[in-house]
Parts: structure tokens; sequence; C-alpha cells
């Protein structure tokens, strides 16, 4: 009889919390504040997971094809999908953070001084945000660089550059990953310069030392003949738009005489093109029997000072007899 008692009493309890002011207000406001939050992750989730799915139908679409390296529109392309997602779960959550006002009914009139203030605040306090946020907006717009550029950024404060290339791209930031695998963010406000590496065609220069000795001539010769040999080499021509040219002589040293070959070659493979050449410049010049500068260098030899220079012992002898 007492557990049935305590049981009504319970089971009266329950009905009138739910008929007062809190339960009420839970089933009604409480209940659709509730949704609109689990509508915002689930919307926010969704908007990743299309922009993820964009941005590896671009990638699979270069991946299809036999193009060594990514076109600049499918680099915009990821660029701006990162960006319109970033935007959209912004845009997302402002409005249903409206909306979550609207169901508290907050009045707006009342909100009129406290947001004056809280602009203010943001508009001193928040301006690193602001110039971030317009950077990345022109960064995009200009197609300055997108996904996968390599890239050469000066950041104010910093007098190396951040080099590597372009995995990320938002409004605010630009995420760069170096040859050793390194990470750099760096907040689009803070970038002075950009040097885009990989910008629709890139440029390979090589130097090569020889010594003042050697026939330039049979030197200019040999050059020529390792651009010929780099048209022919099938995996290094894919690499290069048209045939290395030789300058001629760059700048002259005391032992050495410089050279300079330039070769156009596709974005972001001028390191790769620029390595092969040298290994292809080396072996002819080798085979061609042309010392390197190093084995050419010149040997001074000092002249020994008069007092320091020791008589032989037959006239130190006699001078000591006398």
């Amino acid at each position: 009889m007492t557990t049935s008692y305590s049981a009504i009493e319970w089971s009266q309890r329950w009905h009138d919390f739910w008929r007062g002011g809190i339960g009420e207000w839970i089933i009604t406001r409480g209940l659709k504040i509730a949704l609109l939050i689990i509508f915002a992750v689930l919307a926010a989730r969704l908007i990743n997971w299309a922009a993820q799915k964009i941005t590896r139908r671009i990638d699979a679409d270069f991946r299809e094809t036999d193009q060594l390296v990514r076109t600049e529109s499918a680099k915009h392309q990821q660029a701006v999908a990162s960006v319109i997602s970033w935007v959209s779960i912004a845009v997302l959550f402002v409005v249903v953070l409206v909306e979550i006002t609207d169901v508290i009914a907050i009045p707006v009139g009342s909100l009129v001084a406290p947001a004056a203030v809280l602009g203010a605040a943001l508009g001193f306090g928040a301006q690193r945000i602001v110039q971030d946020l317009l950077a990345g907006f022109f960064i995009i717009t200009e197609k300055q660089y997108g996904f996968g550029d390599l890239v050469a950024l000066t950041v104010s404060g910093i007098s190396d550059p951040a080099e590597g290339t372009v995995e990320d791209v938002t409004l605010r930031i630009t995420k760069l990953r170096s040859t050793e695998g390194e990470v750099f963010t760096v907040p689009n406000g803070q970038i002075v310069k950009t040097m885009n590496l990989s910008k629709d065609w890139a440029r390979a220069v090589i130097d090569i030392p020889v010594p003042t000795s050697a026939d330039l001539s049979r030197v200019d010769e040999v050059l020529h003949d390792v651009s010929d040999k780099a048209m022919e080499d099938e995996s290094l021509r894919k690499l290069l738009l048209d045939a290395p040219q030789v300058m001629g002589v760059e700048s002259i040293e005391v032992d050495t005489v410089n050279l300079r070959m330039v070769a156009r070659t596709l974005p972001g493979k001028q390191f790769e093109v620029g390595r092969r050449i040298r290994s292809l410049v080396i072996a002819r010049l080798t085979r061609a029997g042309i010392a390197t500068s190093a084995e050419a260098s010149p040997v001074v030899n000092t002249i020994p000072s008069p007092a320091n220079v020791r008589p032989p012992a037959d006239l130190q002898s006699g001078d000591d007899r006398q």
C-alpha cells in the first residue's frame, strides 16, 4: 500500500513538473532550441562532407589524367570550395544564433546598446581578424595562389620567408607544408609579399662554373649537346616546355667563369629539372675532359722575406771561421 501511494505521488509530481513553468518551457522553447542546435551541427557536417567530396573529385580528375601538374583552374576551384564551406558554416551558425535569440524572446531593442559597445570593442580588438579576412578574400579572388601551389610567403616580422606547398586556403589562414614535412599556418593579414613558384610555368636556372683556362667555345658546344640530350630523354622532356637555352657567360671571377643555362618547365618542376640537367652537365664536362674549377684552381706560392732566408751551411761555416 505504501509503495502504491509513493508511485502515485511520484507520478503526480512528474505530471505537475511538466505542467509547470519550467516543464512547459522545456517542451516548447527548450525543445526548439535543441532541435536548432542539432540541425546546425548536422548541417555543418553536411557542408564539410560536400566540400571534401568536391575536393576529392577535383583531385581524382587530376590523377586520372596524364597531367604532371594541376591546372590553374583546378587549384582555384579547390581553394574556392574550401572558402565557400568555411563561409557557409559561419553564416549557418549566425542564423541559428539569431533563431535561438528569437525563441528565447530576447527583445532586440535592448540589444542595441550592448551591440554598439561590442562593435566598438571588436573594432579595436579584432582588427587583426578583419585584416586576415579581407586579405584572404583578395587572395582567393585575385588567384594569387591555390591548392597545390609552391609558394614563398614573406610574413611581417619574420626575416625568412615561409616556403612550401599550399595545403589549405581559407579567408583567414594559409597552410603550407615544407619540404621537411613541417606545416606552417600563416594568417593572411600578415602576408606582405607572395611569390608563386608554380604559376602557369617555371624556369630552372643552372650556373656552370668552369676554369678561366678552359676553351669557352668547347664548353659552349658541350652545353648545347646537353640541351639536345635533355630533349631526347623521354622522362625529362615531359617536364620541359622547350629546349634548355645556353645564355653564355653570366659572371667572371678570379679563377672561374660562370656560364648559365635556363629551361622553361612545368609549374613546380624547376627544381627537379635543374638537378637532372646539372647531372647531365657534369657527366658531359667530365667526358669532354674539361676540368672543374676545383681541379684547375691556381696555387699561389708566397715569396719568403730575405730576412727569414737562412744562408747555405758552407757559407755559414766560412763566416764563422772569419
